[in-house]
């Protein structure tokens, strides 16, 4: 645990981690849940620090079945996901509590959303700076380094912390 600097709350048994326990990454996600040999096996949950969780049943340090559940309470459904697609365009928030008058929007899930740093975007876990290529949590810890991929589909699609103008011109 020293070298990847997680920690482990449990029974171990012949030296290695097994039964029930608490093992809590770096990054603070927390498994909870079933050990077996050092691994994930069994009924168990992650808890990410988002607020989010994954509620799996585990085989050997793999998911074999689970479910997937948004801080908001939304569940992921791989088979039927409709959610802020083609189909429904709403947010879970005005699922669940109703659309907002005429003329003023909600622009994320979040309402009020977030507001993002100069410069940078909002990519769902955190903020997206462009010329660093890193990803922040909202509270600016270190979450990744964008691979060309990924800040190719940033710039494209997440919303930025700036205004632009983009209708007409006129010539003065």
């Amino acid at each position: 645990m020293q070298y990847t600097g997680s920690k482990y709350v449990g029974e171990y048994v012949d030296g290695r981690m097994e039964g029930h326990a608490e093992y809590i990454l770096p990054t603070e996600t927390r498994y909870v849940g079933e050990m077996k040999d050092g691994m994930f096996h069994g009924q168990g949950t992650l808890y990410f620090p988002s607020g989010s969780q994954y509620d799996a049943t585990w085989e050997n340090g793999l998911a074999i079945k689970g479910v997937y559940t948004f801080s908001d309470g939304l569940q992921y459904d791989g088979k039927n996901w409709h959610y802020c697609d083609g189909y429904d365009r709403r947010f879970y928030t005005e699922m669940c509590h109703g659309l907002k008058p005429t003329g003023i929007s909600q622009l994320t899930n979040m309402d009020p959303p977030r507001k993002i740093p100069f410069g940078c975007y909002d990519c769902g876990d955190g903020f997206y700076n462009p010329t660093t290529r890193v990803v922040k949590d909202y509270r600016n810890r270190f979450l990744r380094n964008a691979d060309d991929d990924e800040h190719e589909w940033i710039i494209r699609t997440c919303r930025k912390g700036w205004d632009e103008f983009v209708g007409h011109r006129p010539q003065l």
